[in-house]
């Protein structure tokens, strides 16, 4: 039996100062810019891109926004000219396809001397366009012979940096030239291969010392994809391990069973429906079902588009949990959205003696204690409240389900003291109107089950979404004018990507003041709404437009949860091109929700950047909320798409989510084959993984019970 303390601390271990080439001043920069701290670390500092030093680029190939290309050439007319400061070294440099000139500021004299007649050099670097002619500054350079005997003839790792790491001379160059240093001092022994032979076989992957090296010196394109697919595979595989092991473990972990669907739940169903449910909602529902009566606690993320649904469905569930004698709470992040919630679920479920209670930071005194009272001694059936529920003041006579909407609006550590809240641990649902593409829900949300509603119910029309310039603005607030005469009402959005921002601000009071000298009153009123605004002023406001007091509501994004006017028929979204996929989505989202058509319009500039385009013509095209974040992940990556950051800080290094779905899924079917036979990872051949676990610092603690 192989044993962790058998595992001895290695040269990958030593701090990144005693590296040869980077000394007390880089090593500052490289651990506070890029976190490289030991020689691990710059190890697993991974290249964004690679060129091919395979091959020479003719002068007469160069083309505009290419990044880096190697010629092989002669120098001529090597001279300094300008005087102190502005100093510096031309020379011109030609093969036999024509010239380029080639500049140097700094080390002016060594170049000089470097530089020989009728010697072939290798020149190496990005070129750039001075006076309508390529040119090369400061390009790396060697004599053909060092280059041949240098073994550059692969493809080389380019490397992230910053201004910061630039300034103390740690450009991608100087990076590259750190990490072959390492990789001199590195033998096989010195890196420890975590993933169990089986997997290595069974996947067609390399060793890890192999992958390590080769995804910085690849021999090949070949085997630089092989070393990368290795590293990809072993970071899903980590991180999926965790997500499944918890997910396991929770099976494991007793639970509350609701064992009928008593009189509240069908009294409800038959009599006080407000509408017939989808075929999706109820496919939703009898997987709820199936959870609440496994003995097990219930973890499931509910994705929906907005208005589909996905409130009616949380509370059915809640009214299962209310039949079989336990509490229920449903948590929003907003005083706005948990009062909507309060009010549409109080008035259907109050009829049938069910005992309802808000919840929010602004209950006070009196009001509070006897909420708190009813709590406590199980009055209080169904509490709808904000993070106040979470208060360790509030605490519940028999809690079995909690649903939590808007999910990414919360932490972690939130949903986990919502468990603690029961002497058993209630079942809980997600609610998310962000959809969230398969890929990503199996890495932020791989610890829970998960279930789409995906289709809207009968009688919503599918929002018309149109695209319109500056220069079509008075056809715009004409058609405004027509949906208002009919009786409709007008959302007018503005990006607002900071509420400290000036400029923003400024922005949507100047659009304010054109929209009240467009539609004057007293034919017309108008509202605005924004961060900035007092909280009181801010609700007396969006009061107003619910109550059909005013026609149109100028607002930034504070609108984008929180508001439901079925009456509002037209989003017309300012800006578009400043605005997120997921946020455009969202923001569409608020129309639509009653039985006339409605509209959104998105109004831009003309100049739009090519992913601008994308994002218009996508929102366009499709009203697929999944289709939108999947185009969403395609342009801007996992990490900036809102709705993830759900199980701690997730920063994948080197898999993609975009492209990377099919490594993803097979690492997730190893996860699960793998805890399936060995959930502690107790034998010998998954003592790779045990060591990795116990010597990661994020993972120290026991690491089946990270989130």
């Amino acid at each position: 039996m192989l044993f962790l303390e058998d595992m001895a601390v290695r040269i990958l271990d030593t701090p990144i100062d005693y590296l040869k080439g980077v000394g007390p001043e880089r090593a500052v920069v490289l651990k506070r810019e890029v976190a490289v701290h030991t020689f691990n670390d710059l190890l697993h500092y991974f290249p964004y891109r690679y060129v091919d030093r395979s091959r020479f680029t003719k002068v007469d190939e160069l083309v505009e926004a290419q990044v880096y290309v190697q010629l092989c050439g002669k120098f001529s007319k090597v001279e300094e000219v300008g005087q102190g400061r502005s100093r510096r070294l031309t020379a011109v440099f030609s093969d036999d396809t024509g010239s380029v000139e080639v500049i140097w500021f700094n080390a002016t004299k060594w170049i000089k001397d470097y530089i020989k007649a009728g010697e072939t050099y290798v020149l190496f670097d990005k070129p750039g366009i001075f006076n309508g002619r390529f040119s090369f500054t400061h390009p790396e350079l060697e004599t053909l012979a060092d280059y041949l005997s240098s073994g550059k003839q692969g493809f080389q790792a380019l490397y992230n940096t910053s201004e910061k790491m630039k300034q103390k001379g740690l450009d991608s160059r100087a990076i590259h030239r750190l990490v072959n240093q390492l990789l001199l001092q590195l033998r096989p022994e010195d890196v420890i291969e975590i993933l169990p032979a089986y997997l290595l076989e069974q996947y067609k992957l390399p060793d890890r010392y192999t992958a390590l090296v080769h995804i910085h010196q690849p021999p090949s394109l070949q085997e630089q994809h092989q070393a990368t697919r290795r590293m990809k595979f072993e970071e899903l595989f980590i991180l999926q391990l965790q997500l499944v092991r918890l997910r396991l473990l929770r099976t494991k972990e007793q639970g509350i069973i609701f064992d009928k669907l008593g009189d509240y739940f069908n009294r409800f169903y038959n009599e006080y429906l407000p509408f017939e449910l989808t075929e999706a909602q109820k496919r939703v529902l009898k997987e709820i079902r199936k959870d609440t009566l496994a003995g097990a606690q219930m973890n499931r993320l509910l994705q929906g588009d907005v208005g589909s649904g996905k409130t009616m469905v949380a509370l059915l569930t809640m009214l299962m949990g209310i039949d079989n004698g336990f509490q229920a709470a449903l948590m929003a992040p907003t005083e706005i959205l948990a009062q909507q919630h309060f009010e549409g679920i109080a008035g259907l479920v109050e009829p049938m003696g069910i005992r309802t209670a808000l919840l929010t930071g602004s209950v006070k005194g009196k009001k509070r204690r006897e909420i708190l009272q009813g709590l406590a001694d199980g009055e209080i059936h169904l509490l709808v409240g904000t993070h106040a529920l979470i208060e360790p003041a509030v605490i519940f006579s028999n809690l079995g389900i909690v649903v939590i909407d808007e999910q990414h609006r919360f932490g972690v550590a939130q949903r986990a003291r919502l468990r603690e809240k029961s002497r058993l641990p209630p079942h809980i649902l997600v609610m998310t109107a962000t959809p969230i593409p398969r890929s990503l829900a199996m890495v932020f949300y791989g610890d829970l089950d998960y279930s789409v509603i995906d289709e809207l119910p009968p009688g919503r029309k599918p929002v018309k979404t149109v695209h319109k310039t500056d220069a079509q603005r008075l056809a715009v607030y004409g058609f405004l004018r027509e949906e208002i005469r009919k009786g409709r009402q007008v959302y007018i959005v503005y990006p607002l990507i900071e509420e400290s921002e000036k400029s923003d601000l400024a922005s949507l009071m100047e659009g304010y003041e054109s929209i009240c000298t467009a539609f004057p009153r007293p034919e017309y009123q108008v509202s605005v709404v924004h961060g900035k605004m007092k909280p009181d002023i801010k609700e007396l406001e969006m009061q107003r437009f619910v109550r059909h007091q005013t026609h149109i509501m100028v607002a930034t994004t504070v609108i984008e949860v929180g508001v439901n006017v079925p009456n509002a028929s037209v989003m017309v979204i300012e800006n578009a091109e400043r605005f997120g996929l997921s946020q455009l989505h969202q923001l569409r989202g608020r129309v639509g929700r009653g039985a006339e058509q409605s509209y959104c319009i998105l109004m831009t500039g003309m100049k739009l950047s090519r992913e601008s385009r994308v994002r218009i013509q996508t929102m366009c095209e499709t009203n697929d909320g999944f289709k939108v974040s999947e185009v969403d992940l395609d342009l801007r990556g996992p990490g900036d798409i809102e709705g993830t950051q759900q199980s701690g800080d997730i920063r994948l290094k080197v898999a993609n989510l975009a492209s990377d779905k099919a490594i993803l899924e097979e690492a997730r079917n190893a996860a699960i084959r793998l805890l399936e036979t060995d959930p502690a990872l107790e034998n010998e051949e998954h003592m790779g993984l045990r060591y990795y676990f116990h010597n990661h610092a994020q993972l120290k603690k026991d690491w089946s019970q990270v989130l």
